[in-house]
């Protein structure tokens, strides 16, 4: 019977009121728990390079054709397949080859349809709708549906992660508007930008774009854009109006190789070669290398119809356009935005500032700390209690 009594209202209460630390207790160890695998678990949406293969070194590539106007500046490859018409260099200016409806346009073109596959087929991880202006975006995969517009800025933020990747799946027309921007920080590289585009795409006046462009039909760069990237169409035309395409290869052993067929191709002159080499060296030499990389350009626009004064011409004209502080300077932000930049500016702080848990992973760790020491102090308190009802 005694043992009955010791079973009464008071020791049940007591029984109850222990239930509560040890409630708190658990629920602490499990935030804990689901702050350490959010850490160490990669993103979900986390988005994988795109190999473009051989047109990886085209700045420009055609389906049906190319046509240019003014002295647009290319500083890869320009090339056209099934179609065969290029129109427009002279005026305008390519730093790699010329490849009108050959054996390498063709594979071009091939590992162009397999990108643009790849992309249309990478599984989203975010929706976007309208304009993307005023949106600051971080590495992943964006479906829109429809049409997608950019009437200002958009940002790309890579987080102090170069590697990061950015893909855009568009289902109809990517409109950018005169003036517009996608800016890259925190070290994004547009070679890690693609906009895989379901028509056609049309880039505004003076608008300054990052990423390599993937249209099933064809694309418009009007006048005065700056792209850092590429313009790569499947089965219809690009057309440029003054225009700068800043990007060289982004894959090393695919630049090489393009370099050495290139070289030993039939179809080119060594005047073409010398102006590719010059070029290339122009990027990291000094200002006398920079100038005979212009006469080497020069030399290769002439050939084809223009005199060597004439293209030097059209070349100062481009640097000249590039660094104004007319219309055409708002290009020139992009280029302080450029990856270079960012990486030396950027990166080191905004890695700095990321030293800690990011996302959700701090607060719930914070909260499990929280929890435990509270489930800690009120199972303290309930063996005192306990104690002390057993002492009297």
């Amino acid at each position: 019977m005694n043992g009955n009594h010791q079973q009464g209202p008071a020791s049940i209460r007591f029984r109850r009121i222990h239930i509560v630390p040890i409630a708190v207790t658990a629920a602490g160890v499990t935030s804990l728990l689901v702050a350490v695998m959010l850490a160490i678990a990669p993103p979900a949406s986390a988005a994988t390079t795109i190999d473009l293969g051989t047109a990886d070194t085209f700045s420009v590539l055609g389906g049906q054709s190319v046509s240019n106007t003014g002295p647009s500046f290319l500083a890869g490859d320009l090339g056209v397949h099934p179609g065969t018409a290029i129109s427009g260099f002279p005026p305008g200016i390519f730093g790699g080859a010329k490849h009108p409806a050959d054996a390498v346009a063709l594979q071009a073109q091939s590992d162009l349809t397999s990108a643009y596959d790849i992309a249309a087929g990478s599984p989203p991880s975010a929706t976007v709708a309208g304009d993307l202006v005023g949106r600051t975006l971080q590495p992943g995969v964006y479906k829109s549906t429809s049409t997608l517009d950019l009437t200002g800025t958009v940002t790309l933020d890579a987080q102090g992660d170069p590697a990061a990747v950015f893909i855009f799946q568009v289902g109809s027309k990517l409109t950018t508007f005169s003036a517009s921007h996608v800016v890259t920080i925190n070290g994004t590289d547009p070679c890690h930008v693609f906009w895989q585009i379901g028509s056609s795409a049309t880039l505004g006046t003076f608008s300054t774009f990052s990423g390599t462009i993937m249209a099933l039909t064809s694309i418009s760069v009007q006048t005065g854009a700056v792209v850092h990237g590429r313009a790569l169409a499947r089965n219809g035309s690009v057309t440029l109006d003054d225009d700068v395409f800043t990007a060289a290869a982004c894959n090393p052993a695919v630049a090489s190789a393009a370099a050495s067929a290139y070289g030993t191709s039939a179809a080119s002159s060594s005047a073409q070669s010398s102006s590719a080499a010059a070029l290339s060296s122009s990027a990291a030499a000094s200002a006398a290398a920079a100038k005979s990389s212009s006469a080497a350009v020069s030399s290769a626009a002439a050939r084809s119809a223009a005199s060597s004064a004439a293209a030097r011409s059209s070349l100062a004209a481009v640097a000249a356009r590039s660094s104004a502080a007319s219309p055409a300077a708002t290009r020139t932000s992009a280029v302080a935005t450029s990856p270079s930049a960012s990486i030396t500016t950027t990166a080191t702080s905004r890695r700095l500032a990321n030293t800690g848990p990011r996302g959700p992973v701090g607060p719930l760790l914070g909260v499990g700390i929280l929890l435990l020491g509270l489930g800690a102090v009120l199972l303290t308190v309930v063996r005192r209690n306990r104690r002390r009802t057993h002492g009297v």
